[in-house]
């Protein structure tokens, strides 16, 4: 547990999707329970028997796209041999009384981040993440522009089995599909809400809150200040060009999302020059939580403006980023029965001790 004077019980509200609640409750960390065990990872350079290693395309479909094209590839994109979704449309919904079903229908990619088979997100160089970050954004393009039908492609990466991997070769994958995601829509619904309300983006409010605004927390019974937070204690990192920022109602104890200091909708107009400046970011965060959590599991997933005629108009209102969630527990009954995520890490805490972490 952490080192402030009080336990933290606070249900904070999502202020980009009011809907979401994480219960902070940092008491919860002192709950007698077994220890967790260090991930284990495979630093292996090659293994013959992977077939995302270089030298082993003929074990996976053909390539898609890569970069470079050649057997000396860096980044290569193959389709999904379990897809989950398919290109076989049958043609229409299917309608039971109360239960409806539309074809599953779409394109599932997976992108093989590194010809090193055991590499880490934050061991590549950041010429590479900007050759990775560069694919995600045209490999986006090209399935939006395959099909009118699809309406959203959401680039993601698991990393770790705890995060859900089931080849320890570093890869990422891009889901091509006919619906926008419940998630990304509520996102999308309140961000088009507050610009209608206030005339600004919610997320570029956030980000000046956390660059430049202090807020005081007072008792509700006594009105007494409870403590003083300076919201910039939220940035993580920051260049020229983006920020890393620990959300305030973190449904993870370590998340951490990356956004555009300028406002930006789609992740499909990100700028050739501006792809160093994020990589380095990307970079730098990732070194931070694997020094402080050690051999970090995560999922990470990538929310870009939905391509989707009710969607139109939206580039004012929607502001694209990069959700960074490492996997340090597992959901329990009451956070699945309720819908109400718990976080044992305060905020406060998480982002003082990942900001902490010297870099070279």
């Amino acid at each position: 547990m952490s080192s402030e004077a009080k336990p933290i019980r606070e249900i904070r509200i999502n202020p980009v999707v009011p809907a979401e609640a994480v219960l902070v409750a940092t008491a919860r960390a002192m709950r007698p329970r077994e220890a967790e065990q260090p991930a284990e990872r495979d630093t292996r350079t090659h293994v013959e028997s992977c077939p995302f290693c270089r030298g082993n395309e003929e074990r996976t479909p053909p390539t898609v796209a890569a970069w470079p094209e050649g057997p000396e590839w860096e980044v290569r994109v193959v389709e999904n041999l379990f897809p989950v979704l398919g290109t076989d449309d049958r043609g229409g919904p299917l309608v039971l009384g109360l239960q409806q079903a539309i074809d599953g229908y779409g394109r599932h990619e997976v992108m093989i981040d590194h010809h090193h088979h055991g590499v880490a997100l934050h061991e590549m160089s950041a010429t590479h993440l900007a050759l990775l970050l560069t694919a995600y954004r045209e490999r986006m393009r090209a399935l939006y522009a395959s099909d009118p039908r699809l309406r959203y492609v959401l680039a993601f990466k698991n990393f770790g089995k705890a995060a859900g991997a089931s080849i320890g070769h570093t890869h990422s994958q891009l889901i091509a599909m006919p619906v926008v995601p419940q998630n990304v829509q509520d996102e999308f619904a309140h961000a088009r809400s507050y610009h209608a309300r206030h005339g600004h983006c919610i997320f570029c409010s956030l980000i000046d809150e956390a660059l430049t605004y202090e807020a005081t927390i007072y008792d509700r019974d006594s009105g007494e200040v409870r403590r003083r937070i300076d919201v910039g204690q939220y940035v993580i990192e920051r260049n020229e060009r983006f920020v890393a920022i620990k959300p305030f109602a973190s449904r993870f104890e370590w998340e951490v999302h990356i956004l555009p200091l300028a406002h930006q909708a789609d992740y499909l107009d990100l700028a050739d020059d501006a792809l160093p400046d994020l990589a380095d970011l990307l970079r730098r965060t990732m070194h931070r939580l694997d020094a402080v959590i050690g051999g970090a599991q995560y999922n990470y997933f990538l929310h870009s403006l939905p391509h989707c005629a009710e969607c139109a108009g939206g580039e004012a209102s929607y502001h694209w980023h990069l959700e960074i969630c490492p996997r340090t527990s597992i959901p329990t009954g009451f956070e699945l029965g309720s819908g109400l995520f718990v976080n044992t890490v305060s905020p406060e805490e998480a982002a003082a001790r990942l900001r902490a972490v010297v870099l070279d």
